[in-house]
């Protein structure tokens, strides 16, 4: 659990008492706008699990060496680049430099504070021949300008004179060694872990125009292999009443502005150093300079506090649409804060280039795009800021001439979207858990479906989001195929199958009939038929440019929507469940419960092949089936494809906990349903999975939210109509949350004994609690009184239940944990 003396609680600041240069801290601390972020790294630019610095899309290519080749494998591997370091500010006193291995350190404090977005440390070091400094530095990166940083320090020699200097530094930590590299060598004995980003031993950034000219310091570099460009330049402002004088070096990988100050005892010394930031995939370096000159001159002329002041505003508006307040609770509400945070400085300026799954924050997966984005962090951006979630859906719209490609690959009609990417091409080199999740086409098209739905974009859908439906069904109608009934022998009775596919649990892949992937595709299908036909009846001339760009012909329509009816959806009489796919339930059962935690996650401890031959699962795959498509299973259905899968489910992924919460609260096993929000909501601020290092678990974040509003608040909008079913944890007092739905900004608020809602602007929205319609308005706030918070289940579901199951052929399910060969010892041969 988190240490609260080091990290007390409150609810509007991340607060750490004690110095620390663990990476957790690093990724904790971390600041960003969805293009740029910074790390937590402290200004001295020592020791550091990871110096970084990153910037959204700007990466390194290499080709991908597979020890054997096969046709339509990823050639191209796609790894984020660590951008010139621009946050080291050291400080010396008496031409000594504080070390915190060995400094009298008497006070500390770190704070991120979330309505500000100000990442401050304020510190007091006495040196050993007793001289009192006190160090308060201050960064932002900015939310409305957003190629800008700006770091402050103040330093402060309380009770006497002292010679101060002052190294501003720029560096290439992307090719640095040593105390210059941006992450150290990594330890001996270190284990593969595939969520780490890659190495690349060559020269990445390749130096061009540098420069200093004032207070000003230039590096522009071109990426080897992928042939971006970079540039940074950061100018100072020194505010001070001591005498100092200012030296420079520049060299291409490092620029420094050095000020050495004569200070007077209670003199303060301030340093403001603003950084800007610009890359491109084909402008050169030179032009990237001046658009980052440019930038500086403005905020000359503005002035660094109006910057300050915006960033306050910014998040105010920010707060007053997304918050979700939870009573009583000040440790949940400093967590869920810190959360949604993250989600804005992952996806708020991100302008049309991806979510990476670690944010701005790290190198974890390598910067890369997922289906994370659309199923995870969609959701939050479509209900509280809408023009985010058109921005990252736009970024899918850019990459469809890369998926087309890739159908054609693969052999299929339509588009394939890469499961991992930076510039849209796949760079997953292990198809059976990459390639083969052709799900990620369903789940764009998911999220293009639900953003039109709750903000009324039609004309984005007609313009755009269209095309992704149709690429993406036509994908399925090629991927698929007929196949008779089983007792129809004259065939009139056919349905629609999806082989050779991977669902979201990727401890089972290469499937046939994934029961995720057919429920999905099945929605694209469909949803592509339907938006089809009503542009042609509504909108003809939009309708024709739509058949112009993508070719569509007039019986596709009813293709899809014939292969949607017929889609096959797995069931087992015998077991009254949805098997995950047509052989799940043939595989042996792994005991999860007897797995010994030296022996998790199973990823790291076990080769694929012996967790492919068993049930067990890396996250939910049918539950996530249940709460997406809830509309189309009964209740009955939901309990008992949940009670099968939970005991069968590891967590071994941080995407699991969330979609866990979201469906043990609706099926009524409530307590657990906290206790899996727990973990989701703490997986980066109590590193449960040990590797918060590599940066925030991003789409965890978005589904704290989501397991918030549709998991505690019951909110669900399926087929486009909103519709509440609370199920508020028993020692909650309250929970409240924003939405905008279709123009109106809409305010919800669950207690035990009632729902209330309430349309602070905008049209009147229609709505159902518990079936029955209502409509709230800005004149009119509905308040419905609730009998209960839903159904009531003890416990958890267990193993236990497999004591007497029988497959469909009335064999005997068992349940066993694989032998760990390394436990077997190793004859070595008599020489």
């Amino acid at each position: 659990m988190i240490d609260r003396d080091r990290f007390p609680v409150d609810p509007w600041r991340l607060i750490e008492t004690r110095y620390s240069e663990d990476g957790v801290g690093e990724t904790l601390f971390g600041i960003g706008n969805g293009y740029l972020g910074l790390r937590g790294n402290h200004i001295e630019g020592r020791g550091a699990h990871e110096h970084g610095t990153f910037i959204n899309g700007l990466h390194e290519t290499w080709p991908i060496r597979h020890a054997e080749q096969a046709y339509g494998f990823a050639e191209v591997g796609q790894t984020i680049v660590n951008a010139p370091d621009a946050k080291v500010m050291r400080v010396y006193v008496d031409d000594e430099p504080i070390s915190f291995d060995d400094a009298d350190v008497r006070e500390y404090r770190r704070t991120l504070d979330m309505r500000t977005g100000v990442l401050e440390r304020v510190l007091l070091w006495e040196t050993p021949s007793g001289k009192r400094v006190r160090m308060r530095d201050e960064r932002i990166v900015s939310f409305e300008e957003r190629h800008l940083a700006i770091l402050r320090l103040e330093v402060v020699v309380e009770n006497a004179d002292a010679p101060v200097t002052i190294s501003c530094q720029m560096l290439n930590r992307q090719d640095g060694a040593g105390v210059y590299a941006g992450t150290p060598v990594a330890a001996k004995g270190a284990g593969f872990d595939p969520r780490k980003a890659e190495k690349i031993v060559e020269r990445v950034l390749q130096p061009a125009e540098h420069w200093q000219s004032g207070l000003r310091s230039a590096l522009s570099y071109r990426v080897a292999a992928s042939g971006m460009t970079v540039a940074v330049v950061a100018d100072h402002v020194v505010e001070t009443e001591n005498d100092y004088d200012a030296r420079t070096l520049i060299e291409p990988d490092i620029a420094k502005n050095v000020f050495r100050v004569q200070a007077r005892a209670g003199v303060p010394i301030s340093i403001t150093k603003l950084v800007s930031y610009h890359t491109s995939r084909g402008v050169t370096p030179r032009e990237l300079v001046d658009r980052c000159r440019r930038s500086l001159d403005r905020v000359a002329v503005e002035g660094v506090e109006t910057q300050f002041q915006r960033q306050r505003e910014w998040l105010a508006a920010f707060w007053e649409r997304s918050d979700v307040q939870i009573e009583g609770h000040d440790d949940l509400q400093q967590a869920a804060r810190w959360c949604m945070l993250q989600l804005a400085q992952a996806a708020a300026r991100a302008d049309g280039v991806g979510v990476p799954a670690k944010g701005v924050t790290g190198s974890g997966y390598s910067g890369h795009y997922f289906w994370d984005t659309e199923i995870y962090v969609l959701p939050f951006l479509t209900y509280t800021s809408p023009q985010w979630a058109r921005n990252a859906l736009r970024a899918r719209v850019l990459m469809l001439p890369a998926a087309r490609r890739r159908a054609v690959q693969l052999n299929e009609a339509g588009a394939l979207f890469p499961w991992r990417t930076i510039n849209g091409e796949e760079a997953s080199a292990y198809y059976a858990a990459g390639t083969a999740q052709y799900h990620i086409n369903a789940d764009v098209s998911f999220a293009v479906g639900k953003y039109v739905r709750a903000t009324g974009d039609e004309e984005f859908l007609r313009r755009e989001g269209a095309d992704i439906a149709i690429e993406t069904a036509r994908l399925w109608a090629t991927l698929g195929f007929w196949r008779a009934s089983p007792g129809s022998a004259t065939g009139e009775e056919e349905t629609f199958h999806i082989h050779g596919v991977t669902g979201p649990d990727e401890y089972t892949t290469v499937v046939n009939d994934n029961l995720y992937t057919n429920v999905m595709a099945r929605y694209n299908l469909r949803y592509a038929a339907k938006i089809v036909r009503e542009i042609e009846d509504v909108f003809p001339e939009d309708y024709a440019r739509l058949v112009e760009r993508t070719g569509l012909g007039p019986a596709e329509a009813a293709e899809w929507d014939h292969a949607a009816e017929a889609m096959f959806i797995p069931y087992s009489e015998a077991l009254g469940i949805h098997p995950q796919d047509s052989l799940f339930l043939e595989r042996e059962v792994w005991d999860l419960a007897h797995t010994p935690a030296s022996q998790r996650p199973l990823l790291l401890h076990f080769h694929p092949l012996v967790i492919y031959r068993f049930q067990v699962l890396k996250q939910a795959d049918v539950v996530l089936a249940l709460f997406l498509q809830g509309n189309h299973f009964t209740p009955e259905e939901k309990r008992a494809d949940f009670d099968y899968y939970d005991p069968l489910t590891t967590g071994d992924s941080t995407l699991s906990a969330v979609v866990q919460s979201i469906l043990a609260a609706e099926v009524g096993y409530q307590d657990l349903a906290l206790e899996y929000f727990l973990q989701s909501l703490f997986v980066d601020l109590h590193d449960l999975h040990h590797n918060a290092a590599d940066g925030v678990h991003v789409a965890s974040a978005g589904g704290v939210w989501t397991a918030l509003v549709c998991g505690f608040g019951g909110m669900r909008d399926y087929a486009g109509e909103l519709s509440f079913d609370p199920r508020l944890p028993a020692d909650w007092p309250s929970l409240s949350y924003s939405l905008q739905w279709q123009g109106s900004a809409v305010q919800v608020t669950v207690t035990r004994e009632e729902l209330r809602v309430q349309v602070r602007s905008g049209d009147p929205v229609p709505f159902t609690v518990r079936d029955t319609a209502y409509i709230a308005s800005e004149e009119h706030e509905v308040v419905v009184e609730l009998a209960d918070q839903g159904p009531l289940l003890p416990g958890r579901p267990t193993l236990r239940q497999f004591a007497d199951a029988r497959r469909e052929d009335g064999t005997r399910m068992s349940a066993s944990v694989p032998v760990i060969t390394t436990s077997i010892p190793i004859v070595e041969p008599i020489d």
